[in-house]
C-alpha cells in the first residue's frame, strides 16, 4: 500500500492510499473512521480525487460521523 497524500481538512483527517488498483480515502474523526474503495480505472488523473473533498461531499461524511459517534456512545452507555 503507498500513501499518496495525507491532510485535514473541516475536522477531519484524510489520508488517499493507492493499493491493489484502488484508491482508498480514508476520513477520520474521533474513534470512528470512513473509508472508500474507488477503482483506479474511474479516475482519470489523481487531481480528479479533489471531488472527494468538496464541501458537499465532507458534509455527508461528517453526518455519517455523528450517526457512528452516537452510535459509540449509546453502546458505551449499556456496559
Amino acid at each position: 500500500m503507498r500513501v499518496i497524500r495525507e491532510f485535514s481538512k473541516n475536522d477531519l483527517r484524510i489520508s488517499i492510499f493507492v493499493w491493489n488498483n484502488k484508491y482508498l480515502l480514508k476520513y477520520e474523526q474521533g474513534m470512528a473512521e470512513q473509508t472508500f474503495k474507488v477503482n483506479e480505472t474511474d479516475i482519470l488523473e489523481e487531481s480528479d480525487l479533489e471531488l472527494f473533498f468538496s464541501d458537499d461531499f465532507l458534509g455527508e461524511v461528517q453526518k455519517r460521523f455523528e450517526e457512528m459517534h452516537q452510535s459509540l456512545r449509546n453502546q458505551l452507555e449499556n456496559i
